[in-house]
């Protein structure tokens, strides 16, 4: 038959998918399928996405998926979501402390989709549960959060649990052949390169009559950097996650600008522009912007002593061998939940807990970089005390918002570098 390993894989695996409607047809009744108890902390956009490819991931594995709860802060969320994938709505749970009764579920796997200010928090209590989390990302709004999925990633392993990042280039087959040429000295050394996710503002919720603060600050969270950590850690972090992997550290430093003069909602910046030094001479440009009419690129660029490479995309340079990829889907947002479950189930957990906190990290520190026009250390986020960065947040907390205790920012007012002012400072 001469099939490779991972065209093995894949047809098994749909071909196991299809059995059971052809055994039907033949009067046979098939083998009932093993459960795979799953539940949603989050009904908005994302949530669709991650629901279907759950349930597909499952099916290529020879599983049923069933969701035995989604959580949302809004009744009308998860009801639509449950209308929509004809989930029961007994299953439905309303209000900001949603998560808690997820914790007390029977569910074996847990997909944080919520904003990403309630990360750390949803996470957290997950864990303790004893949950498989999946968390997209970012993972964090500010250095403390950061620090805390690394800490709390690190009780995940002690007690054999599976912590799966969103961040599906790393399990895009393209990619991961990109990175073990890479590590195989295909390029040569990377001396420099280029990240980018330069698009348009995704969405806007117009605040409407009765909406408290915490109302409109949640449902457009999307625009405000309180809430999404901006859109260099919402949006671009999958970029700069692809320069940690690529390179195989995080860079020691940052310095950059940005400003807003189109958006009309929250209190994000329209671009960024960020040099990160990885050292030893390494510098890699991030960029990023949400201003419609503006050309738009997506993705990564490195060159190295000896060639290039585009993201997952086209390399040139030395041939060297790399051993066989096995895959089951093409597309990483499926593939990446395929490997967590199998992960689960195995007994050899996946973490990538530490390394979506790291690229989290970096785009704080862009965001610093860009709000203050000062130059900001890795370090200064994740290890040096001392530093006015290390324990900054965002001034608002995930938990005030279960206690009614959550103020508005200025909308429309932005950080001002040079001043002399931190971040939550605004003229």
């Amino acid at each position: 038959m001469n099939l490779s390993r991972r065209k093995f894989v894949k047809t098994t695996a749909t071909s196991i998918a299809a059995a059971g409607p052809l055994l039907s047809s033949l009067g046979v009744s098939s083998p009932a399928k093993k459960k795979a108890k799953v539940a949603v902390i989050g009904c908005g956009g994302r949530s669709n996405r991650d629901i279907t490819n759950f349930t597909k991931a499952c099916e290529m594995l020879g599983l049923q998926a069933e969701f035995v709860a989604l959580a949302d802060a809004y009744e009308d969320m998860v009801f639509d979501k449950a209308d929509k994938y004809e989930i029961d709505r007994s299953k439905c749970i309303a209000g900001f402390d949603s998560y808690q009764k997820v914790a007390e579920s029977d569910a074996e796997f847990v997909m944080l989709i919520a904003p990403p200010i309630f990360r750390p928090l949803h996470l957290e209590m997950m864990v303790e549960a004893g949950k498989h989390v999946m968390m997209q990302k970012p993972v964090a709004v500010d250095a403390p959060g950061c620090r805390k999925i690394i800490k709390i990633g690190k009780r995940a392993k002690k007690k054999g649990l599976a912590i799966l990042a969103g961040t599906q280039r790393r399990h895009t087959i393209g990619y991961m052949e990109n990175a073990a040429k890479i590590k195989e000295g295909a390029i040569g050394e990377i001396l420099g390169g280029t990240v980018s996710w330069n698009g348009t503002v995704p969405w806007i919720w117009e605040r409407q009559a009765g909406w408290s603060d915490a109302d409109y600050l949640a449902r457009n969270w999307l625009n405000w950097f309180e809430m999404s950590g901006d859109h260099i850690g919402e949006q671009h972090v999958h970029n700069i996650d692809v320069a940690n992997w690529y390179l195989g550290r995080n860079p020691v430093s940052a310095v950059g600008f940005g400003g807003r003069a189109r958006r009309e909602s929250g209190n994000n910046y329209d671009f960024f522009s960020v040099e990160l030094d990885y050292g030893d001479g390494v510098r890699i440009h991030s960029q990023c912007r949400q201003i419609a009419g503006t050309y738009p690129r997506i993705g990564e660029f490195f060159r190295g002593t000896k060639g290039s490479v585009q993201g997952g995309g086209k390399l040139v340079g030395k041939d060297v061998s790399i051993p066989e990829i096995s895959y089951m889907d093409k597309d990483g947002n499926v593939q990446e939940l395929i490997n967590w479950i199998q992960s689960a189930r195995s007994g050899n957990p996946i973490n990538e807990a530490k390394q979506i906190a790291d690229s989290t990290a970096v785009a704080v520190m862009g965001r610093y970089a860009a709000y203050t026009g000062k130059f900001v250390r890795f370090s200064d986020l994740m290890e040096n005390p001392k530093s006015e960065f290390y324990d900054l947040t965002v001034g608002i907390d995930a938990k005030d918002f279960e206690k009614g205790k959550v103020v508005l920012p200025e909308e429309n007012v932005v950080a001002i570098p040079g001043d002399g002012a931190d971040i939550r400072r605004r003229s």
